[in-house]
């Protein structure tokens, strides 16, 4: 009886180890396009303030010069997240976003190209702030 003590623990050990990786799933495609949205939201504020800070150094500077660039960049990255978020509130129902409800196939492809799209937003956005911090860091 002993020589199958250990062998039955083992397999025992194996099998709820195993039961409680399932647990800690992966996250889902919404998940990950929701976390990338959940990521660069708190910057909106920042786009404007550094829109204020740079206009009227881009006023004084004209609209050639690199302050009006990158305050267009700003402005332009806001934009494409109020637009991102606008497109993909229309696209998807709440029960979907946040509750995980099944996706139809077609609703599977506008994700994919959802996926795709908020991590250019994200881009915008993290250059544009980026290049701005720097003009003004260089002005002062």
């Amino acid at each position: 009886m002993k020589k199958y003590l250990i062998p039955i623990l083992s397999c025992l050990v194996l099998f709820i180890s195993c039961k409680e990786e399932k647990k800690e799933k992966a996250p889902t495609q919404m998940e990950q396009v929701m976390a990338i949205h959940d990521e660069v939201m708190p910057k909106m504020g920042q786009l404007g303030k550094l829109v204020g800070q740079l206009k009227p150094m881009a006023d004084s500077l004209g609209a050639d010069s690199p302050e009006a660039k990158a305050m267009r960049d700003l402005q332009d990255a806001n934009k494409a997240m109020m637009d991102w978020m606008q497109n993909f509130g229309n696209r998807f129902e709440p029960e979907e976003i946040m509750e995980g409800k099944e996706l139809s196939e077609e609703k599977k492809q506008w994700l994919d190209e959802e996926e795709v799209e908020v991590k250019e937003v994200k881009e915008k956005i993290n250059s544009s702030i980026a290049n701005a911090e720097a003009l003004l860091e260089k002005a002062n």
